[in-house]
C-alpha cells in the first residue's frame, strides 16, 4: 500500500478537556481545513463524561472491569456530541487499515464498539483506569496504520519529554507509552492557544 494513500492518514485524539470551548465546532473544522493532513479519523476525549463514571466508581466502588465499559459508553456519547458540531461527519465503530475514504464527510470513531471488536486481539487494551482516550487514540492510529496521531489537548508539551514521563505528569495516561511504541510520528497540540 502507498504510504501517502493509507486511510487515515493520521488519527486525531479530540481532548475532552475541549468539550467547554463554546466555538470548539468551528476552530475543529477551520483547524483540518488548515491543517491538510489528508484523511482524517477523529477520537473523542472523556472529559466531564468520564469525570462522573470516576465519580461513581469512587462513590460504589464499581471495580475497573465495569468502570472500563462504563467509561467507553461515555466516549461512545462524547462521539455523538462531536458529531453533533461538525456538519457531515460520521460515526464509525471500527477502523479498518486502507478502509473507505469517508470522502466530504469527517469520520469519528465511537470507542465503546471500537474496544468490543478488539478485545482480545494481541495487543488489546488492559480494562484500567491506566487507559484513557489517548492510549484508545494510539491503538486505534496503529490498527489503522495511520501515519500520525496528534493530540490536541489543553495544555503543552514540555520540549524534549519523553512519554513516560508525560504519563508520570499526568499530559497522557500511562498505558500510553506502551500503546503508542516506536515508529509512530505523534504531535501534541496546545488547542486553546
Amino acid at each position: 500500500m502507498d504510504h501517502e494513500r493509507r486511510w487515515p492518514a493520521a488519527v486525531v485524539k479530540v481532548g475532552g478537556s475541549l468539550f467547554d470551548l463554546p466555538d470548539l465546532g468551528p476552530r475543529l473544522l477551520k483547524w483540518l481545513a488548515e491543517e491538510g493532513t489528508g484523511a482524517i479519523l477523529l477520537v473523542p476525549g472523556g472529559g466531564p463524561a468520564t469525570d462522573v463514571v470516576r465519580q461513581y466508581d469512587r462513590l460504589h466502588g464499581l471495580g475497573e472491569e465495569r468502570a472500563h465499559w462504563l467509561a467507553l459508553g461515555a466516549l461512545a456519547l462524547n462521539a455523538r456530541f462531536l458529531a453533533s458540531l461538525l456538519p457531515g461527519a460520521i460515526v464509525l465503530p471500527h477502523v479498518r487499515p486502507g478502509g473507505d475514504r469517508f470522502q466530504g464527510t469527517i469520520p469519528i470513531l465511537d470507542p465503546y464498539t471500537f474496544a468490543q471488536a478488539d478485545e482480545g486481539q494481541p495487543g488489546c487494551l488492559p480494562h484500567s483506569w491506566a487507559v484513557t482516550s489517548d492510549s484508545f487514540a494510539a491503538r486505534a492510529a496503529r490498527l489503522a496504520g495511520a501515519r500520525e496521531l496528534i493530540l490536541l489537548k489543553s495544555v503543552s508539551l514540555p520540549l524534549g519529554i519523553a512519554w513516560t514521563e508525560a504519563a508520570k505528569w499526568g499530559l497522557v495516561d500511562n498505558h500510553f507509552p506502551e500503546a503508542v511504541g516506536a515508529g509512530l510520528a505523534v504531535r501534541f497540540i496546545n488547542f486553546r492557544h
